[in-house]
């Protein structure tokens, strides 16, 4: 049996990140867990911090139910160090090496309007990426 998995990604603007990844990913805001109608009905049965806000986390996920869970959690810290995990958008690896990369380079210019930059470009491979808050993930293509 298969495993789920989810992703967590600590942050500082939890909206500002879920924007820029549910553009990246397609991804929507997850609905709340059953019985609850909001998230906000959700959260009051926790013992939150009087100063805790419902700004602080997102939930998004894959429409299609397919992609993992990714939850966004706002931490005091800023973020200090490179990733030990990160991300891959992958496009259409179909087609020959130049319109793979044209595609890849064209999903970077995408994000890019979205408010990630570009970090490094391996030619011709991948584009190594961060995201509004400087998290690390790369732009590459499937396998064809």
């Amino acid at each position: 049996m298969p495993t789920e998995i989810s992703l967590t990604l600590d942050c500082t603007d939890a909206r500002l990140l879920a924007a820029f990844w549910k553009t990246a990913l397609g991804y929507v805001d997850e609905p709340p867990p059953p019985p609850f109608a909001t998230r906000e009905e959700w959260r009051a049965q926790f013992d939150l911090p009087e100063d805790d806000s419902a700004d602080d986390a997102a939930w998004l996920c894959d429409p299609e139910g397919v992609g993992p869970r990714l939850s966004l959690l706002k931490v005091p810290e800023p973020k200090t160090a490179k990733n030990r995990l990160h991300m891959d958008v992958r496009v259409p690896g179909h087609g020959s090496p130049a319109e793979r990369w044209a595609r890849i380079g064209a999903e970077s210019e995408r994000l890019v309007k979205a408010g990630g930059s570009v970090l490094e470009e391996f030619d011709g491979h991948h584009i190594v990426m961060a995201d509004p808050e400087g998290n690390e993930f790369c732009v590459a293509a499937t396998a064809a």
